[in-house]
């Protein structure tokens, strides 16, 4: 029985010194997908191209990508020609009826935010990638858009944040 323990055990270590011994597995506990070779990241300023203006937004948005960055990977933030770079701009900010009343008047609105991004990765150009993104966060139609907006940017900006992480550096 101590052998074929034993046997397991020698078996596992194998694996894990093939898997990670030549560098070529890139794997990490917070989902990222970094390859070793990528130590920098440059994210620049968001842009803002949206008819309808939040002159507060670009900046949440920029502020968040780069905490996003920080708490869950080890790469460093440099100013320019970072092994990763992101640039973004602001595309769409609109608010909709997302469901109406009998009387056809709008019970629910939903404010929705577009961003549209491009990935560089000067390592790996295989993993470059520009991309759309948009998420929403319904309100009740009896409140104002200026009352509610804030905290519906806070969880817009979240799930933006989110899916654009995952997308340049989780391959999601």
């Amino acid at each position: 029985m101590k052998k074929h323990l034993l046997a397991k055990v020698i078996l596992l270590l194998g694996c894990a010194v093939l898997m990670n011994g030549c560098g070529f597995v890139k794997y990490s506990f917070s989902g990222t997908s970094i390859d070793p070779d990528v130590h920098t990241v440059t994210i620049n300023y968001f842009g803002y191209k949206a008819l309808k203006v939040n002159p507060t937004l670009a900046n949440q948005l920029t502020e968040a990508m780069k905490d996003k960055f920080k708490k869950m990977t080890k790469l460093e933030e440099v100013e320019m020609d970072g092994d990763l770079e992101i640039e973004a701009d602001v595309t769409g900010y609109e608010v909709r009826a997302a469901s109406v009343t009998a009387n056809e008047v709008a019970a629910q609105n939903r404010l929705t935010v577009s961003v549209k991004l491009k990935f560089t990765n000067r390592k790996h150009p295989e993993e470059d990638l520009e991309k759309s993104f948009s998420a929403y966060s319904d309100y009740d139609s009896t409140n104002s858009l200026d009352a509610v907006e804030a905290s519906l940017c806070e969880e817009i900006v979240e799930k933006l944040v989110e899916d654009m992480f995952n997308a340049c550096v989780a391959q999601w």
